[in-house]
């Protein structure tokens, strides 16, 4: 009786590439050498026949499933779970939705008296820059304008000079990156961005360094702002009303509980302008800072959401329109009276100038969202920015 002797074996492990472009990636290899004896009595051949192609079948099978597994475990090396926007990242306590004493306030909405009918600055093409001045000389634009800017097709952060120029690209995240604001003192940049898997707030310098994130899993958030006195910041959370926390990011709490929007900080800082459909139709309101008090200023069809402040507190910018055709006006939040700055163009967002000689807003009268500034009278109309991409929500600061 003779026998003979075949060899097969069988290992599979991981090794990280050695060249520089394979460094961060991992291989598998397969090693056959297996080691089998079989008798070839001429009785037993056929059944040895048969069982040499089920053992090779069944050791292809678990060769495959080696295969699989060592896969799944370099993909899941490389590719690490991420929580959902609802999950609170392990070893982190989800912030705290109220202060050690906060309660809910009480609503007092005051409706305001008849308001006066609408009143609209004289039609036409608005003047081309070097403006008309109106009312307002020919002082230039000063300080720095923080805006979103549209780069290969990811929302990111720029600045850029009052005049135009200067422009520069902050963030260069790979995720949605918007909603930014200067302090005060144009010392700090505040914003919202995706990059962590939801909508959080972050804050950096002007020149794009010392980056850090403020908020984490407490709900989607926009419209971060920075109060005067420089304590506070005031912020969006979707559905979830208006919310204010310390400038640090901690102690995070409500102050409304409807779906309100795009608060905006009054320039003493004791009031908070934002809208809101409460009373059906969207409208502007104001509020003490503390979300008491709360009092509608408009009351107007086709409504935007974003307002600014004139630096003497005494009347808001914003925008209202049908779609395809807002235009930006100006309301007294004492008198209620309104009037209306531009004429076509679709323009969005707008944001005073810290002097009150300009407000900054996005348009699409040329085809594409570019950033303009007009003065408050509605005189020197002037193009800021000239890109392929689109150039957005607009806050200016010093």
């Amino acid at each position: 009786m003779s026998s003979v002797t075949k060899k097969r074996k069988c290992s599979i492990f991981l090794k990280r590439g050695s060249s520089p472009q394979h460094s961060n990636k991992y291989f598998a290899f397969i090693v056959l050498d297996c080691t089998i004896t079989i008798m070839d009595p001429q009785s037993s051949k056929k059944f040895y026949a048969t069982f040499d192609r089920f053992m090779f079948a069944g050791l292809g099978c678990g060769i495959l499933a080696l295969c699989l597994l060592g896969i799944g475990f370099v993909y899941t090396f490389r590719h690490p779970p991420q929580p959902r926007p609802t999950d609170t990242p392990i070893g982190l306590t989800p912030p705290s939705t109220a202060g050690p004493d906060a309660a809910t306030p009480t609503l007092s909405l005051v409706t305001p008296s008849p308001f006066p009918t609408l009143t609209v600055a004289p039609p036409g093409t608005l003047p081309v820059f070097p403006p008309d001045a109106g009312n307002f000389g020919n002082t230039p634009p000063t300080g720095k304008i923080v805006f979103t800017c549209f780069v290969d097709q990811i929302d990111q952060i720029c600045l850029m000079n009052a005049d135009g120029s200067g422009r520069k690209q902050l963030t260069h995240f790979d995720a949605t990156t918007f909603y930014a604001s200067l302090s005060p003192d144009g010392g700090t940049i505040y914003f919202v961005s995706r990059k962590g898997g939801t909508f959080d707030i972050y804050s950096m310098n002007p020149n794009g360094k010392n980056l850090e994130q403020l908020t984490r899993g407490i709900g989607t958030l926009y419209a971060p702002e920075l109060s005067p006195s420089g304590s506070r910041i005031v912020f969006t959370n979707n559905g979830n009303g208006i919310w204010i926390m310390r400038a640090d990011g901690k102690n995070p709490h409500a102050i409304t509980n409807r779906d309100d929007i795009d608060p905006t900080w009054s320039p003493d800082g004791s009031l908070i302008a934002f809208a809101s459909a409460r009373s059906g139709e969207r409208q502007l309101y104001i509020m003490d800072k503390d979300g008491t008090e709360i009092t509608q200023i408009t009351d107007l069809n086709n409504m935007g959401g974003r307002s600014t402040w004139s630096p003497d507190g005494t009347k808001l910018a914003f925008y209202r329109g049908p779609e395809g055709d807002h235009n930006i006006f100006i309301v007294d939040i004492n008198t209620k009276g309104v009037t209306r700055i531009t004429d076509g163009g679709d323009n969005l967002g707008p944001s005073w100038s810290p002097d009150g000689n300009w407000i900054a807003f996005t348009s699409f009268r040329d085809g594409n969202n570019e950033i303009y500034i007009v003065h408050p009278d509605g005189s020197g109309l002037t193009r800021l920015t000239n890109n392929p991409g689109s150039d957005w929500q607009p806050r200016w600061g010093r």
